[in-house]
């Protein structure tokens, strides 16, 4: 059996002991090694050197081995891995979801995965940038169908998503087909009869302006700037599915109620405390930190709409806004992490068969080398629970 990227990740930061000399002491050197470089050709290096140990000593190594791959066995399916690894996994048939560089999803063969772009994912060790990994999601389930939309197609999601199961929707930002979902996919018929989840491609590389998001139909090996791809999946009748999310933000008590008088992703006009203003005047005079988004009351939900702009007296957001809710501005927050932790901690994350987090809690969080417990999976330029959502960790258990 070969260590993996991520297992080797696992074995170089971990501090258990074995009984081998050899082996001993080459892992105290390797280790050494990656705390002074944490590279990527580093930690290919520290791979290659541990496989080839554990394949040529196999039986020098039979008390250890045991103990070694217990210790950084992937329990939930979520894994960080080299191309050739993830194609592995591909030719064995598996069931995938797929994130990571455009370069590298193209270099992927056909099979049963879906797929999108980013260069940012949260692992167990924590927020890292990559375009040489990709993060990859195994489903244990045999029932499954592979559908692509285009704008229109979209609103059929929840009449084609399986009586018990899930949909795992893949869309590219920046498109018609991101408008219409998060315009109008809570008039979509029988969206909250399934359980949707998912997220939005980012450009990702040094340059985001000059690359495309794409998502990925794998069965086709076919790539869309402009379509959705979605894995509808069929789970046992006695699992318990259920989406969920992880917001740190909460409405400021102290803040305006905000009404809107039209809806999409701009904003000039609006009703504050039930007198009519023009949004961004009033973001300026106020100095509001656009960091902090809204956040809108759904039913006691509290779904976070964020700024991506104020200029020229019109306000954007990531999300569009709608009338018939009440927006207040975001209560501040002091610590990014520790505000994470503390919702997190609370939650029991075995069960989490996938999730994704918001680009924009990663950048101005610092996620990079920090760590979001049980949740992890690629960042994104939206987040899908049944509808489009903003600086949220998104997620969906399934458990007995």
């Amino acid at each position: 059996m070969k260590i993996s990227i991520y297992e080797t990740i696992k074995l170089l930061k971990g501090n258990q002991t074995f009984t081998q000399l050899g082996f001993s002491m080459l892992l105290a050197r390797l280790r050494n090694q990656y705390t002074q470089d944490s590279s990527e050709a580093c930690l290919r290096r520290c791979s290659d050197e541990i496989n080839a140990f554990l394949s040529k000593f196999v039986k020098v190594m039979a008390k250890d081995l045991e103990s070694i791959f217990k210790f950084v066995k992937t329990e939930d399916g979520h894994q960080i891995l080299t191309l050739d690894e993830t194609s592995r996994m591909i030719n064995e048939g598996r069931l995938l979801h797929i994130s990571g560089s455009e370069p590298l999803l193209r270099r992927l063969p056909k099979g049963n995965w879906i797929g999108g772009s980013t260069e940012f994912f949260i692992s167990d060790e924590g927020g890292f940038v990559s375009g040489e990994l990709l993060f990859v999601t195994e489903f244990p389930f045999s029932e499954f169908k592979f559908i692509t939309y285009d704008a229109i197609g979209i609103k059929n999601i929840g009449n084609d998503a399986y009586e018990h199961g899930f949909s795992l929707l893949v869309l590219p930002c920046d498109c018609p087909l991101h408008q219409e979902y998060a315009e109008n996919a809570s008039t979509y018929a029988n969206l909250y009869m399934g359980n949707i989840i998912g997220w939005v491609t980012c450009p990702g590389g040094a340059d985001p302006s000059k690359k495309n998001p794409l998502v990925v139909n794998g069965q086709l090996l076919e790539f869309y700037a402009d379509k959705a791809v979605v894995l509808h999946i069929k789970v046992p009748d006695e699992k318990y599915i259920e989406v969920n999310t992880v917001n740190i933000f909460d409405q400021d008590e102290n803040s305006p109620t905000i009404e809107f008088i039209t809806e999409g992703f701009t904003a000039e006009k609006c009703l504050i405390d039930g007198k009519e203003r023009n949004l961004a005047e009033y973001v300026l005079e106020n100095k509001i930190d656009t960091q902090l988004p809204l956040v809108g009351d759904y039913s006691g939900h509290g779904i976070n709409i964020s700024f991506q702009a104020v200029e020229n007296g019109v306000v954007k957001f990531f999300a569009p806004v709608f009338l018939g809710i009440k927006y207040k501005i975001a209560k501040s927050i002091d610590d990014y992490e520790a505000a994470f932790q503390n919702k997190i901690s609370k939650l029991s994350t075995k069960s989490v068969a996938f999730s994704c987090n918001c680009i924009l809690n990663f950048r101005y969080g610092r996620f990079e080398g920090k760590k979001t417990e049980g949740f992890t999976g690629p960042v994104t330029f939206g987040e899908i629970a049944y509808q489009l959502l903003n600086q949220t960790l998104v997620y969906i258990t399934i458990q007995d």
